[in-house]
């Protein structure tokens, strides 16, 4: 007799009957619903990529490719950067490019990113993986300076260490800092190493430069050391300049034709850092 009394009370009130089912709907929905939030973000700042990766403002069709979205979808989520400041809209020409708080959050990540502290392992796991020692260097106040060592599986003995300053003329690394720099900073450096007699036979800094800037990495044999060859790969920053070099070298005891392989990873390793660290590779 009760139970009649309970369903009628039900249909009276409007409430939902009770069933030991709803409170799983309720957990399934509830559940759900951090997902959609999480995807919505992530789809975001699939966006914010695809405007950042644009060399400068561009248009909505443009940006929508880039994050695989179509052209509506991307227009509301680029509406909503633009209103958290993310994003910014030229009101002559439509485009959109990155915004106030977008810039404020890539220098606070900058300033907390140790680009010798992040670089340093992905260079010893290249060592690991290619067998070839590599090298590390900074630019110091008497020119590119090696700061790191990374030892191969047949060790490349050398004078070469830890400190050694390497000049810009003459050398693998030298030649990939050389054509970063500023044209007023090649000048400079270039007199300091006639006048000091570093630079030996007369170079083309120029042509060096260029040849360097169009594969993105300097080679040279037997140059600076007999029996040595090295290629130097730069890792740049967000002004395009070379904050550090990686530099492999090898004797003839390492089959040549491998080195092109080589090479690919080094460049490969080096590309995805100087993307972390904000830079463009060219």
């Amino acid at each position: 007799m009760r139970t009649p009394k309970h369903r009628s009370q039900s249909r009276r009130t409007g409430g939902p009957p009770t069933t030991t089912r709803a409170p799983k709907a309720a957990a399934k929905a509830s559940s759900d619903a951090p997902r959609r939030g999480i995807q919505s973000v992530t789809i975001g700042f699939r966006v914010l990529a695809a405007l950042a990766a644009e060399p400068g403002p561009a248009p909505l069709n443009t940006i929508a490719a880039r994050a695989s979205l179509s052209a509506s979808q991307a227009h509301r989520y680029l509406a909503s950067l633009v209103a958290s400041g993310m994003a910014a809209q030229n009101a002559a020409s439509g485009r959109y490019e990155l915004g106030p708080q977008a810039i404020q959050v890539g220098l606070a990540a900058l300033a907390r990113t140790d680009i010798f502290a992040e670089a340093d392992p992905a260079i010893a796991a290249f060592t690991r993986d290619t067998g070839r020692t590599a090298l590390v260097a900074a630019r110091g106040p008497a020119g590119p300076t090696i700061v790191r060592w990374h030892v191969g599986r047949i060790p490349v003995i050398t004078s070469l260490a830890v400190g050694s300053v390497l000049p810009l003329l003459r050398s693998a690394t030298g030649h990939a800092f050389l054509s970063f720099m500023s044209d007023e900073e090649v000048a400079g450096a270039v007199e300091q190493e006639d006048a000091s007699g570093q630079s030996g036979a007369a170079v083309n800094a120029a042509a060096i430069r260029k040849q360097v800037r169009g594969s993105m990495s300097a080679s040279v044999d037997e140059l600076l050391i007999p029996g040595l060859r090295a290629t130097a790969v730069p890792i740049l920053d967000i002004q395009g300049r070379a904050a550090l070099v990686v530099t492999m070298i090898a004797t003839g005891a390492f089959a040549r034709e491998q080195d092109a392989a080589i090479i690919d990873k080094l460049q490969s390793v080096c590309r995805a850092l100087t993307e972390r660290f904000g830079g463009r590779w060219q």
